[in-house]
């Protein structure tokens, strides 16, 4: 089964502009029919979604570019696209140990809030009720 671009941009949720840039980039390479128009496989839904979540890492689009030229020329290069997804692996766990950090320090930083909101508000009433 095909896709057109716009029905596959629909099933993977990126907009049509993302698949071009994407195919500019050489990130896809994508067949043409017959007429010239793109058409996107059920192969190429999976490496989107992988490109995606690349992204998402925060895997710079040169390393992806790399890896996707890499990936068409064929499994010899599988070892090196292990190498740089290995290598990718630790700056995204170096990343969420930070993250991790930061949000330890934030978490604590609203419990303290909390606590003393529940001070300040437990002090107001027994001004309030002192008072009356």
């Amino acid at each position: 089964m095909s896709y057109s671009i716009g029905e596959f941009s629909a099933i993977i949720n990126l907009s049509i502009d993302t698949l071009r840039y994407y195919e500019k980039e050489q990130l896809i390479l994508v067949m043409r029919d017959v007429a010239g128009r793109r058409r996107y496989t059920e192969a190429d839904i999976g490496w989107i979604l992988f490109i995606k979540k690349l992204k998402e890492t925060g895997m710079p689009i040169q390393r992806m570019k790399k890896y996707a030229s890499l990936r068409y020329q064929g499994d010899f290069t599988l070892a090196e696209r292990l190498k740089m997804l290995e290598q990718h692996r630790l700056l995204v766990l170096e990343k969420k140990a930070k993250w991790e950090s930061n949000l330890e320090r934030l978490e604590e930083k609203i419990d303290i809030y909390k606590n003393k909101i529940a001070e300040y508000d437990k002090k107001l009433y027994f001004t309030q009720a002192n008072i009356s």
